[in-house]
């Protein structure tokens, strides 16, 4: 285990970082699977992430592409899909159920993720209604979010003038996640782009807002 975080820390967010091209094995150069990405993804150093995709190379649950990315096998896949899944259920138990707020339940679903036991979670789906998406607008059904994927694009890829609902927020920075509800920029929330020179600048029912890249890039929609 690198500096805290665990195999499923390291294999959830490898699929995280595998959707902004909607598969599962990046096919360009500086793809978002890199080393790196991943390091700076869970705030560890270069080399912490380097000895622990190691060990999920010899597990069988990544291998490395031409461009040393990492990419899920079928049997990391298969893993990454059950963690992302036991998470979102997981954020849904904290707000339903708990008062957590959804910025909260993101932080507790991580802490907690080794608690409950397969049987556990899926009796809490069931108590749940068996939700459809977490919080934060991701599916519960990895199947159903891959092919949503291809319906989505960051807020940063639209020009002025364009309209778009929020479907996701990315959840992988805590301190982000936490100024998007503060913002009042939640899933269902439609938007205009006012101007997309430079810093975006939206307007939406709470009002209007200037977004630096990161902010916007971490803004999943549907365009209207």
């Amino acid at each position: 285990m690198a500096q805290g975080h665990s195999v499923d820390d390291y294999i959830e967010t490898i699929y995280f970082l595998a959707f902004p091209v909607g598969e599962y094995r990046p096919a360009t150069k500086g793809a978002s699977t890199l080393a790196v990405r991943v390091a700076d993804m869970l705030g560890v150093s270069r080399a912490s992430a380097g000895e622990m995709l190691k060990r999920l190379e010899a597990e069988g649950l990544v291998e490395r592409g031409e461009q040393k990315e990492a990419i899920l096998t079928p049997k990391g896949r298969d893993l990454a899909e059950k963690v992302v899944r036991k998470h979102r259920i997981i954020e849904r138990l904290l707000t339903d159920f708990m008062g957590y707020t959804p910025a909260e339940s993101h932080v507790q679903a991580d802490l907690l993720g080794d608690t409950f036991t397969d049987e556990m979670i899926e009796r809490i789906a069931e108590r749940l209604g068996n939700p459809d998406r977490c919080p934060h607008g991701w599916p519960v059904d990895t199947g159903f979010e891959q092919a949503e994927n291809r319906e989505l694009q960051p807020l940063t890829d639209l020009e002025a003038g364009a309209h778009a609902e929020i479907v996701r927020l990315a959840e992988h920075d805590g301190e982000l996640l936490h100024w998007y509800y503060d913002a009042g920029l939640v899933p269902g929330t439609t938007v205009e782009i006012a101007d997309s020179n430079g810093d975006m600048r939206i307007l939406f029912a709470g009002g209007e807002r200037t977004l630096a890249e990161k902010e916007a890039a971490g803004l999943f929609v549907r365009a209207a």
